[in-house]
């Protein structure tokens, strides 16, 4: 039986998160499979998706001693990472994240998971002092096998580092189609909203959406905006809110993956703006909500996309302006577009994700 060992790193860093939460459906995957097992490097974890999880710090007290201070969860959860990768206990070892720690104490083969490349193509939106860029970069050199995420991000991987692309195997993130939607609803909502979900800096392009909603607002006057994910709406959000007189219009919510179905389910139409992803999982949350899509016309949301959503330019606000009027104002657009979602959606099986990524281990074990 071959053992795969997963590290710590977002299930450290995260409560809910796309990523986490893609390592839990392997994690899901490996538990349902007679030849593999998983060893886990987590003692102690406030995420969502290893609540049930069998970890050997659980509980109250622990939770109470190790939020003392927001570092002790990661300092305990890597050195318990390095232990196991001393032993060497395992067959294959895929971490959740870039960083390097592990690149002394491995022997085994690493599979690395390649989400975006964001930070190569858009280093002008990031710190200059942010180490992920390096960090990915010896990640990807030491690399036995790469899953990337999409066709996009595979060539942009490759266009930007030497990798040799029989290391390369494109395996999209997938939903469970079949199983019904968890809602969890949410009071006080507007009857009439759009949806904007996650974080709202840089090439998120959440300022042009914002803007573009400012100039719509006056002609509909019932229309709302909820934004959910991202943090809290902060100060110099509250002021060019205020600015634009739109306090009484915008709304932050924190959701839950329940809540959040039910802001997509209820929302007239879902707006990605984003000037750059490597997959775009809430596209995929929206087609199975039922929600009408809005997005940005980039190579990847064409990807996974296709013709169920509508398209503006990138950078353009006036036509940003007039997809959301148009889209907005057609019911019967609206309609087709989630049939088309719900059709589309069938192409991302969570099932085949998991098996195509077991697929790669049972390659290198």
């Amino acid at each position: 039986m071959s053992t795969i060992f997963i590290d710590h790193q977002k299930f450290t860093t995260q409560k809910y998160g796309g990523i986490s939460r893609y390592f839990a459906t392997i994690l899901e995957g490996i538990r349902h499979t007679a030849d593999m097992q998983y060893q886990l490097g987590v003692l102690h974890t406030k995420n969502h998706y290893l609540h049930e999880e069998p970890l050997r710090l659980k509980g109250p007290l622990y939770d109470r001693l190790l939020s003392k201070n927001p570092n002790y969860d990661y300092q305990l959860n890597q050195y318990y990472c390095k232990q196991l990768l001393k032993k060497n206990a395992f067959d294959v070892f895929h971490p959740t994240y870039y960083d390097p720690y592990f690149l002394p104490y491995l022997k085994k083969p690493l599979v690395v998971t390649i989400h975006d490349m964001t930070y190569e193509r858009m280093p002008e939106y990031f710190w200059a002092r942010d180490p992920l860029t390096q960090q990915k970069r010896l990640n990807i050199e030491r690399a036995d096998a790469i899953i990337a995420i999409s066709e996009t991000t595979k060539k942009d991987l490759l266009d930007l580092f030497p990798v040799d692309p029989a290391k390369v195997q494109v395996i999209y993130h997938g939903m469970e189609v079949e199983k019904p939607l968890q809602v969890q609803a949410l009071p006080n909502l507007p009857e009439s909203y759009v949806l904007f979900v996650g974080d709202r800096s840089g090439y998120k392009n959440f300022y042009l959406f914002f803007n573009a909603f400012k100039a719509i607002a006056s002609r509909m006057p019932d229309l709302h905006l909820i934004l959910t994910g991202g943090g809290p709406i902060q100060v110099a959000e509250r002021e060019l809110i205020q600015r634009l007189g739109l306090s009484n219009r915008v709304r932050h919510i924190n959701a839950t993956d329940q809540e959040l179905n039910f802001l997509y389910q209820n929302s007239q139409l879902f707006v990605y703006p984003s000037l750059y992803e490597g997959f775009g999982l809430p596209i995929l949350e929206a087609f199975k909500a039922g929600c009408p899509l809005l997005l940005s016309d980039t190579e990847c949301f064409r990807e996974v996309a296709a013709d169920a959503a509508v398209y503006f330019k990138a950078t353009d606000r006036d036509d940003l302006i007039h997809a959301l009027e148009t889209t907005l104002m057609d019911t019967e657009l609206k309609k087709q577009l989630v049939a088309r979602g719900t059709e589309r959606l069938k192409r991302f099986q969570l099932r085949d994700c998991i098996d195509q990524t077991l697929a790669v281990y049972r390659s290198l074990a």
